[in-house]
């Protein structure tokens, strides 16, 4: 018989590569300990909503009712899948500081990133962050990423968005605005109406990484409130959306009514349909 992880671990015979090895696994362990016990909870939600009562399920599954019940009410929930699996980065961009001469998080991508990372350890997520850098670098082909990012501050990203089927980002006199290419639709800030209003328009979907092995989510709003009233949707509406779309690639406008003296959001539902783009 082969040795097993443990065995080859237990036999390495330098203490400290021994100590790292084994936390390196046990976070890895305890990882897969958590999506299974989302995957469990998940196929339970669903093979309840197929019809199926939760005794039939354990009758099927060999497990008691009671066992089921726990089951569904314990452990992480399954939309957090929605935002990654395991792990996940949350990206937000530097941006030049001219009175100090360094690279700086701006207050609201701060706030933003944060808020977004919150959210993420309530799904039992290990979070990590990086940043887009001054000049628009970001390494996008890796799992798990969650950018915060617009099109004017990286050209990474500008190529991203272009990559997708029905939401486009475009410029005018007025400035930002992001259009709908299957209905014409516009959608633009409130700032650049007349009179003014608190409101943005923002971008939320799952694009292609430029190596094609996977996707990662962005969001952008054409400002930060945009941006903030995206998170705020996706902390009220998480569940729905996962229903939606899965983990496939989609992309939408939200629209965002935000209050004029502190900037948060106070209200963000979808503008635009919500496009899978398999459908498209």
């Amino acid at each position: 018989m082969p040795p097993s992880d443990l065995d080859k671990i237990a036999a390495i015979d330098d203490p400290y590569l021994l100590l790292r090895v084994a936390t390196e696994r046990l976070n890895a362990a305890q990882q897969e300990v958590t999506e299974l016990a989302r995957l469990r909870r998940r196929v339970i939600q669903e093979l309840h909503a197929q019809g199926m009562s939760y005794a039939q399920i354990a009758e099927k599954a060999g497990l008691s009712r009671g066992r089921i019940h726990q089951i569904r009410h314990t452990g992480p929930a399954p939309e957090g899948a929605f935002l990654g699996v395991g792990s996940v980065t949350v990206v937000t961009p530097l941006r030049h500081d001219a009175a100090t001469g360094r690279s700086m998080v701006a207050l609201d991508d701060m706030r933003a990133g944060k808020r977004l990372e919150d959210f993420a350890r309530t799904f039992s997520l290990t979070v990590t962050t990086d940043n887009v850098t001054v000049d628009g670098q970001i390494n996008l082909n890796r799992p798990g990423l969650l950018v915060i990012c617009g099109p004017r501050m990286s050209e990474a990203m500008q190529q991203a968005y272009d990559a997708d089927p029905v939401i486009r980002w475009d410029r005018d006199d007025k400035g930002w605005k992001l259009l709908d290419t299957r209905t014409g639709r516009e959608y633009r800030s409130g700032s650049q109406l007349d009179p003014q209003q608190p409101t943005d328009s923002a971008f939320l979907g799952r694009l292609p990484r430029p190596d094609g092995n996977g996707s990662f989510l962005a969001i952008a709003g054409i400002h930060p409130n945009g941006s903030l009233g995206v998170i705020h949707l996706l902390a009220n509406e998480i569940a729905t959306l996962w229903g939606q779309v899965g983990d496939r690639r989609f992309s939408c406008v939200v629209g965002v009514e935000y209050d004029l003296q502190t900037g948060e959001p106070v209200r963000a539902e979808l503008a635009s349909p919500l496009y899978r783009h398999g459908d498209t």
